[in-house]
């Protein structure tokens, strides 16, 4: 049987260092295209040296050798993405060209070579719906464009346009996964990531800072479970030109999530309710719910994402680094 050669862009990231770890020790030859802008190098630290992994520390849509890489490759993983909701508000200009060049880039060479994708896009791409749980065909609700959290939902919605015109125009085996709430081991909290965030406070004993009213509600999928679905859909030829759900089903308050955390770590700390308006600025909307409907994503791998919060919160605990 022939090595599978793999492509990943973003494979410095949290989620995508946990895909090469897989697809390393499933046997595959695995190629890393990161500028390290919001990923690291140290995330590769357990398979840095190993023989079949190459690391181009470039942008997507600046590399040089990216049309030469992708005419070698089986398969590719596009994770390569602007992260966090910080950084989305601060970083207009940057999300928005992060998200549409690197995707342009990798999806036209892609389709030149005839290399099957599939492409990281977001939950938040639905928007202001209030519906009690999101379907792959729902009707999105993107809120108006003076409120800079909806530049980040638009522009990964865009890349999802760009990949299904190629699906359609040029045939390309294009597989889309909207993600909820990945998380666990190496995710930081410094582009507003709150789990982390909030471990990283209950370990130190300060208060765990919940913006809002902490009513709004979230569904968390630990990253090994996010990466067993991916992997299966590379695997699954009736995924291509289809989109799927990626999270939990376990939904949470984010006041119900510090109090949890808090217990779960036996820590003392205390809760903080932070205005919106103070953590990132005036004007700022968020989504009030955000459950997945993942019967799809279960009728075409048959899989589910089923680890606890509780076994979340202590597995991603674990793995902080102290301090």
């Amino acid at each position: 049987m022939n090595q599978r050669r793999i492509l990943v862009t973003g494979g410095a990231g949290f989620i995508g260092s946990h895909l090469v770890e897989r697809l390393l020790g499933g046997g595959s030859q695995v190629t890393v295209i990161d500028d390290c802008s919001t990923g690291s190098i140290d995330n590769l630290m357990n398979v840095r040296t190993h023989p079949e992994l190459r690391i181009v520390q470039a942008r997507v849509s600046q590399c040089p050798d990216l049309d030469a890489i992708v005419q070698h490759c089986d398969f590719i993983y596009h994770l390569a993405a602007a992260v966090g909701v910080e950084l989305v508000v601060h970083s207009p200009i940057r999300t928005i060209q992060t998200n549409l060049r690197e995707t342009e880039a990798v999806m036209d060479a892609a389709a030149k070579h005839g290399v099957p994708i599939l492409f990281a896009s977001t939950s938040e791409v639905y928007g202001k719906s209030q519906q009690p749980g999101f379907a792959e065909t729902d009707d999105l609700l993107i809120g108006p464009p003076h409120l800079g959290r909806w530049s980040y939902a638009c522009s990964k919605l865009m890349d999802e346009f760009i990949a299904l015109a190629h699906a359609k125009e040029s045939g390309l085996g294009v597989t889309i996964v909207r993600f909820f709430n990945t998380v666990g081991p190496r995710q930081t909290g410094r582009y507003g990531m709150v789990l982390p965030r909030f471990i990283a406070a209950a370990q130190a004993g300060l208060p765990l800072k919940v913006y809002g009213d902490g009513l709004q509600t979230r569904c968390f999928c630990y990253v090994q479970d996010t990466i067993e679905a991916l992997t299966r859909l590379e695997a699954c030829p009736g995924a291509r030109g289809e989109v799927f759900n990626i999270g939990s089903t376990e939904e949470v308050t984010i006041l119900q999530l510090a109090e949890r955390v808090i217990e779960t770590l036996n820590s003392h700390s205390s809760i903080q309710l932070v205005p919106y308006n103070e953590a990132y600025s005036t004007g700022f909307e968020d989504m009030l719910r955000r459950k997945p409907i993942v019967d799809k994503l279960h009728g075409a791998i048959q899989f589910r994402p089923l680890t606890s919060l509780r076994e979340i919160i202590q597995l991603t605990a674990a793995a902080m680094p102290p301090g």
